[in-house]
């Protein structure tokens, strides 16, 4: 199987920065795309950032020109430099990634455990 590990969560004033990590690990053949998506307390997990194989990325409105996702495909990597934090942001961060593991290539959607962000003066 695959499984995803993060790191870089915390407490941040406003306007502040903060970088996530996540490193996936297992029977992996292969990663499509990985991102993060974020849930605030009663509220729904919404995407925040996905990268694909490729390079490709995708923003939500609400951070674009703020965040900046990135992607080492030879470590499996994804990290989310996260500039200019608003309170709005605080939220529980979750890593994704749609993976094909080695044999039987199974393709599988993996999520991390999720690393908390809070933003507050």
């Amino acid at each position: 199987q695959v499984q995803l590990v993060e790191s870089g969560g915390g407490l941040v004033q406003p306007g502040g920065s903060l970088r996530l990590a996540c490193a996936a690990s297992g029977s992996i053949f292969g990663i499509n795309s990985m991102g993060w998506y974020r849930q605030a307390p009663g509220k729904q997990r919404e995407l925040v950032a996905t990268i694909t194989s490729g390079g490709a990325t995708n923003y939500a409105d609400s951070v674009k020109g703020r965040f900046a996702i990135s992607r080492i495909n030879a470590k499996n990597s994804v990290d989310l430099q996260m500039n200019s934090l608003k309170p709005e942001d605080t939220a529980v961060y979750y890593c994704n990634a749609r993976a094909v593991t080695t044999f039987p290539y199974n393709h599988l959607e993996v999520w991390g455990q999720g690393t908390l962000v809070t933003v507050s003066s």
